[in-house]
């Protein structure tokens, strides 16, 4: 019981970052069908942003660890919102009124651009790092096992659901909100009603990799090391996790990224690490034979 309760926190931690990810693909796809497979390098961008950032930090003697943290999770949101914006003048907007298969190649070429930006720029051996926030607290006892939760994972779920809050506000309660919603149901009807679609999509994409640096940073102090790959085995996780909690849907994304982040811990921690994906994608392939919209998906649309 106590090893079975101390994974359920390893996956409830994971599962977070994969649902910060997966709202990025989810927002993006809500607004314009499509799904933004550079997604995940954005947020490896963040990742490596993150570390650049806390190393020269360090370098010039800021050793205070939360103003360390903040002023490293400003500078990553706002370079990762840069390249989102960038991603999406460069691959989406030129090719929104082709056939629909073009903005989907011109997304991978995209990715592969950035993977082997990063891996030349910062070279493809794994970046190691000192935990910033060591310790934690042993919560329960039995049969000579520690059931530890670190105050790293704390940071990481709270972070998580107050960035989450954040957005939801944002989507249900602002003007740039509305205008979501707006071209989400029907793009060319916002813009005849005078919303400026083309900046709303562009934001859509801001918010989304800002969100993926937030993911970048945690991921960084969670696990201590990062490469130039990252952004395509989280990308794949988060994508799978927005589809099987429903594309399109916010909470769906969050709800998605916890499953996948359980499923992965628990088939790691009683059976073979190396299936580990494959029992993810089994449990998506066997969601969506019963389920097509997935869990919290929509077939309806909803009036604004």
């Amino acid at each position: 019981m106590a090893y079975a309760l101390q994974q359920l926190i390893n996956g409830v931690t994971l599962g977070m970052i994969y649902g910060l990810i997966a709202v990025g693909y989810t927002m993006v796809y809500g607004i314009i069908g499509m799904i933004n497979f550079a997604h995940g390098d954005v947020f490896m961008i963040g990742a490596f942003i993150s570390l650049i950032s806390l190393t020269a930090l360090a370098a010039l003697g800021i050793t205070a660890v939360p103003l360390a943290l903040a002023v490293t999770l400003l500078f990553a949101v706002a370079i990762a919102a840069l390249y989102g914006w960038t991603i999406e003048r460069v691959a989406y907007r030129p090719l929104r009124g082709s056939f629909r298969l073009a903005p989907l190649i011109s997304a991978i070429g995209m990715s592969i651009t950035l993977q082997n930006f990063v891996q030349v720029s910062q070279g493809a051996r794994v970046k190691p790092m000192e935990p910033l926030v060591p310790g934690g607290m042993n919560i329960w006892t039995s049969d000579g096992f520690n059931v530890q939760l670190s105050w790293m994972q704390i940071v990481i779920v709270l972070t998580t659901l107050v960035v989450l809050g954040i957005f939801t506000w944002l989507v249900s309660r602002t003007p740039l909100g509305r205008a979501m919603r707006a071209c989400e149901q029907d793009l060319k009807m916002a813009s005849l009603m005078g919303i400026d679609t083309d900046r709303t999509i562009s934001l859509t994409f801001v918010i989304g990799a800002a969100l993926a640096a937030v993911a970048g940073l945690m991921f960084l102090l969670y696990y201590g090391s990062i490469d130039f790959y990252i952004g395509f085995i989280a990308g794949v996780k988060a994508f799978t996790a927005a589809v099987l909690g429903g594309i399109g849907s916010l909470p769906g994304a969050v709800l998605g990224g916890l499953l996948i982040g359980l499923i992965e811990t628990f088939w790691s921690a009683y059976f073979s690490v190396q299936y580990k994906d494959v029992a993810a994608f089994s449990i998506l392939a066997i969601t969506l034979v019963f389920l097509p919209t997935g869990l919290l998906g929509r077939n309806d649309v909803e009036k604004v």
